[in-house]
């Protein structure tokens, strides 16, 4: 498993002002937005490509595509959802897939209640949106549950990351093809399983709470 933190200056201000809890949830969408655009820039480094000949208007060229299969973006609802439309801003010529991942109350493990992807992943790169990297769980099984429908590799964007979800999928794909691009990694986790500093609840701050 590799990680990445990008730590670009723009990336930083922006979080900075996503953390403030005085940030409105309008004003926190709209980051959320601009960040994952700034992060998917980063993590799509290796996205593969082939040559190809063009014409412009003054020469013939050689150029560069995506490869078929496109590349599929999975967004973990409901936080993952904010970060979409940021990813396809950069990338709007992907497949768009769906997991919903919950903690299961007798187990405390986290277990898929829905689902909308392709039946056969074999041969695609996917990448998983996840604002928080906490005790890495919900992660860890969505990106397992990824590799098992095909998956060749994967990659996790996640806006902030703790030491312990990070070190959680180093055990869980220490043989795997899996990146983990990140804007910031905290100090740790608190008593409650909150990142700290963090952003707090995540999905509260974009969509409001639901009961």
């Amino acid at each position: 498993m590799r990680l990445h933190v990008a730590d670009h200056p723009l990336i930083t201000h922006k979080l900075s002002v996503l953390r403030d809890e005085k940030t409105s949830s309008q004003q926190f969408r709209s980051l959320v937005e601009e960040l994952v655009t700034l992060l998917s820039y980063e993590a799509t480094r290796d996205v593969r490509t082939e040559s190809y000949e063009l014409q412009t208007p003054v020469a013939k060229t050689t150029g560069l595509r995506m490869t078929d299969p496109v590349p599929l973006v999975v967004p973990i609802i409901r936080a993952g959802l904010g970060m979409l439309d940021g990813f396809l801003k950069l990338v709007p010529n992907v497949e768009v897939g769906f997991l919903g991942m919950r903690r299961n109350e007798e187990t405390l493990q986290p277990e898929t209640y829905a689902k909308r992807l392709p039946e056969n992943l074999a041969n695609r790169q996917c990448f998983a949106l996840d604002p928080m990297l906490a005790t890495g769980g919900s992660l860890v099984a969505a990106i397992d549950f990824l590799f098992d429908a095909g998956a060749v590799d994967v990659t996790a964007i996640c806006i902030v990351a703790s030491p312990e979800g990070i070190e959680r999928m180093r055990e869980a794909f220490a043989d795997r093809n899996v990146t983990v691009v990140v804007g910031a990694l905290d100090e740790g986790l608190n008593e409650d399983g909150f990142i700290v500093p963090g952003l707090g609840d995540a999905g509260d701050r974009l969509y409001g709470v639901a009961e």
